[in-house]
């Protein structure tokens, strides 16, 4: 530990599906301690092997963690963070989607910064090794100036009756689903590698009817400067991979001077303008985790911002911009036309 502090007292609320990848990741994280486990399911938390919890208060009072790792659904959000900055808990990690609505995020974001509370959503995609390798790419301008940015969501586990049954069956309730769950975290990657759009566009569908929600369609971002990043999702069909979790589908990225591909199994390929030969900028490989184990990643650059002042990114205040935008797609959808005043929602 640094100057021989003590390590950093996380504890857990939520030990469902995704939460054993936190788990998973706070165990390889140095400088940090796993304090408490908290689920509506016993047994659930005893199976962390951590001290088990069935009350968030109850663990915020006996635990006394430094930091409080939300990994449960949205409608549990404020409600935890008000908890936790209550129970004298300096940061909070919360995962997407961050609330129930704008309104109510807005709420929770002020509510940590009157605080003094650093609140940071666990929206993990810009953590991914590849979309790290494509961002460097583009600030050194290794393919010029970029002109096209197309990301295209293959999931492979939409289609039939039994869709997302066996992992998340949850998924097959939401009114909203290919954004709202999904799309948002390549809203949140498009404005990591580009920055804000002018303008979006959206066309949405449901193509299972087994599901509520929508399960294919397109966005599209608009730059003042001409760039155009799409996203063309759909939960039914596959990509080429072993594992289709691995990238969730496979990105272009085009540029005056080249263009960067992103495969399936995780790899960033060059190739220069005009020729045909590529080269790996990063190379596949069998990825740690979740993601390219990109909740590690996240949760060791929120480490190294509390202990050694290092720039958070995905701070509560900023993460606001993708919910804002994430309602602009549903009204673009909705209203059958391209949306430009998002900026002041």
């Amino acid at each position: 530990m640094k100057n021989g502090a003590e390590p950093l007292r996380v504890a857990c609320l939520g030990a469902g599906y995704f939460a054993g990848f936190h788990y998973e990741a706070w165990r390889k994280i140095d400088r940090t301690r796993l304090v408490g486990a908290c689920d509506q399911g016993r047994d659930k938390a005893v199976a962390t092997g951590l001290a088990a919890f069935t009350d968030l208060a109850s663990m915020l009072t006996m635990a006394q963690p430094d930091l409080l790792d939300i990994i449960t659904p949205p409608q549990t959000h404020y409600e935890a963070i008000k908890l936790a900055i209550e129970h004298g808990v300096n940061t909070v990690i919360c995962q997407k989607p961050f609330c129930l609505s704008l309104d109510e995020a807005q709420a929770a974001t002020r509510l940590a910064e009157d605080a003094g509370v650093t609140l940071v959503i666990h929206e993990n995609f810009r953590f991914q090794p590849w979309y790290r390798t494509i961002k460097q790419a583009l600030d050194t301008k290794l393919i010029g100036d970029v002109l096209q940015l197309t990301f295209r969501l293959r999931t492979g586990d939409g289609q039939g009756p039994h869709a997302y049954l066996d992992r998340q069956p949850y998924f097959q309730e939401m009114p909203k689903l290919l954004i709202h769950e999904t799309g948002v975290h390549w809203i949140d990657t498009f404005l990591f590698l580009l920055g804000e759009p002018s303008a979006v566009y959206a066309d949405l569908r449901k193509m299972n009817p087994v599901i509520k929600g929508e399960d294919a369609g397109y966005f599209v971002f608009d730059y003042d400067n001409g760039v155009r990043a799409l996203f063309d999702g759909n939960r039914l069909l596959d990509h080429a991979a072993e594992n289709c979790r691995t990238t969730l589908g496979e990105a272009l990225i085009e540029g005056t001077e080249g263009t960067l591909a992103l495969t399936g199994e995780g790899s960033v390929k060059l190739r220069r303008f005009g020729d045909q030969a590529e080269k790996d900028l990063l190379a596949a490989k069998k990825w740690p985790g979740f993601g390219g184990d990109c909740v590690k990643n996240l949760i060791a650059h929120v480490v190294d911002g509390i202990l050694d002042g290092k720039p958070l990114e995905n701070q509560a205040r900023e993460y606001l911009r993708v919910i804002v935008i994430e309602q602009a797609i549903y009204d673009s959808d909705r209203q059958e036309r391209k949306i430009r005043d998002f900026a002041h929602a």
